[in-house]
């Protein structure tokens, strides 16, 4: 897990679908007047290079923030995350990519908190330089799985919990599901947005499966693929599990994962999934 670094896969198609959904959710808190308290419990660096080795090696980018760059009929949700974007790069050239403690960041008020977990002994350096001794951001040395059910309930008891790990071992499948099912029990009124990669489908069948027993309800799934699964090795899909999500969401979605499974899909593959997995 600790050699797992997201700047080679940053702004690609599994990054745009995760921060639209992430600024969906923390514009509609944002909506009362009431703090809300945001925990990332993988953070990264905060943001990356795409100019940069680890970025350009493979440059997922282009399949992602790279299509959406420079377009002018871009769906309302996909027009607000590009905008977030582009605040961190010159007006031509896209060069930056801000993670999600970035664009949290962006969203935050005087009175709403931010609670990093990073357990990368080089990315913690960069996360908490990019804080930047901002009283509203506070940066945890620490596996977030681990250690984030100790921040629940938040005294604000309001917030987002986003869990976003790298699934690199087969164990943060199971690891997933009792951290959540237990968050959940902490506190139940929060909203909770899960990032999964479809590497191997039985594995993401398996987890909703889990989660499902748990008994959990109102809960969402929104999915994004580039291409049909495949035996082959690499991504073709990812997805975002929300626990009680914005009453807004689904129906933003089902304007805007069509037109990105259109734009962004292999030839033609392209293709998304929306499902509520359990009612309220």
């Amino acid at each position: 897990m600790l050699s797992y670094r997201h700047s080679f896969h940053a702004g690609n198609f599994a990054d745009v679908l995760k921060h639209i959904i992430l600024i969906q959710n923390l514009e509609y808190l944002g909506k009362k007047d009431k703090p809300f308290c945001c925990i990332d419990t993988h953070a990264g660096p905060g943001k990356y290079d795409l100019d940069g080795d680890y970025a350009l090696k493979n440059r997922e980018f282009d399949n992602g923030i790279g299509k959406l760059w420079q377009r002018h009929d871009l769906p309302d949700c996909v027009a607000r995350y590009v905008s977030f974007i582009k605040r961190f790069n010159g007006p031509d050239k896209l060069t930056r990519y801000p993670g999600s403690p970035l664009i949290t960041k962006q969203l935050l008020r005087d009175k709403d908190r931010l609670c990093l977990f990073e357990l990368h002994n080089t990315e913690i350096k960069l996360l908490t330089a990019e804080a930047n001794k901002d009283k509203r951001i506070s940066v945890f040395h620490a596996d977030g799985l681990k250690s984030c059910l100790k921040l629940l309930p938040p005294t604000e008891r309001r917030g987002l919990v986003l869990i976003d790990p790298s699934y690199e071992i087969k164990s943060d499948y199971q690891q997933v599901v009792e951290t959540l099912i237990a968050m959940h029990k902490r506190f139940a009124t929060g909203t909770y947005a899960l990032w999964y990669p479809v590497v191997e489908r039985s594995r993401n069948q398996e987890l909703e499966r889990a989660i499902l027993a748990g008994g959990i309800k109102n809960m969402q799934l929104f999915e994004l693929g580039m291409r049909a699964d495949s035996n082959e090795h690499g991504m073709t899909a990812s997805g975002m599990i929300v626990i009680n999500p914005p009453w807004t969401l689904e129906t933003e979605m089902r304007q805007t994962l069509p037109w990105l499974a259109d734009v962004l899909g292999d030839s033609g593959e392209g293709f998304y999934r929306i499902q509520t997995l359990a009612a309220e």
